[in-house]
């Protein structure tokens, strides 16, 4: 009989006044929201899953629509749209590779700046992590690098800081595809796991952290309505 798939056990989101949404910007065609830990970006099923990010947006905005997720652990901005139109337009963009994340993540070990990276417009060298991910169908939610049936992709990692107390790397992430897992996926089969990762990384480092240390830092995009172009960042609460 096969194992019992992995369970996520995350912490649940920092308390908020109830409908409370963190928000960087609105107005009224896109929305820029600090996600916390713990918070789902959509409802899941049953009705201790109902809370989300979505449905605290649109309590307060009624036509805000999702166009991407973060994973219910990880932190930090994420954007929607305020009607179908904006979101047609923004999930196009993402589609097309024309919106700009970054993320940070603190991951267990000391990890080398990437040998022979290239420099990103003056910002530092730049790494590429360039495995297939495929999903583990026995292990759900699980994903695995798998070169037979795996999708391409790519992560661009540069080191932020090292902690050599601790025996830690702060990293700067910047993910070129958009794969379920895939910069935990990535870092884990680099051999340095992002802490407090309940499903990829070992006990150990699971428990050097009271949640996943991964955090979308920075979010760039043309703005569907007048195509300017706006930037917005978030400092990691780690």
């Amino acid at each position: 009989m096969p194992a019992a798939p992995p369970v996520e056990q995350t912490p649940a989101a920092p308390p908020l006044a109830p409908g409370a949404v963190p928000c960087v910007h609105a107005d009224d065609t896109v929305l820029v929201l600090d996600k916390p830990a713990g918070l789902l970006c959509v409802p899941g099923r049953g009705p201790d899953k109902q809370d989300s990010l979505s449905t605290r947006a649109q309590a307060l905005w009624a036509d805000a629509l999702i166009v991407h997720r973060l994973d219910q652990p990880t932190s930090g901005l994420v954007l929607m749209a305020r009607g179908a139109p904006a979101q047609r337009a923004l999930s196009h963009a993402f589609a097309q590779r024309q919106v700009h994340k970054r993320y940070q993540a603190v991951v267990a070990g000391l990890l080398p700046p990437p040998a022979g990276g290239e420099a990103l417009a003056g910002d530092g060298v730049w790494g590429e992590i360039a495995l297939p991910i495929a999903a583990d169908w026995e292990r759900r939610p699980l994903r695995v690098v798998d070169a037979g049936s795996g999708k391409p992709s790519l992560t661009r990692w540069r080191v932020l800081t090292h902690d050599t107390l601790q025996g830690t790397t702060r990293l700067e992430l910047e993910p070129v595809t958009g794969r379920t897992h895939q910069l935990r996926v990535h870092l884990a089969a680099l051999g340095h796991p992002i802490l407090g990762d309940r499903l990829y990384a070992d006990a150990a480092t699971q428990a050097r952290a009271p949640r996943l240390l991964l955090h979308a830092c920075a979010l760039a995009f043309a703005h569907p309505l007048h195509g300017g172009w706006c930037a917005y960042t978030s400092e990691p609460p780690f």
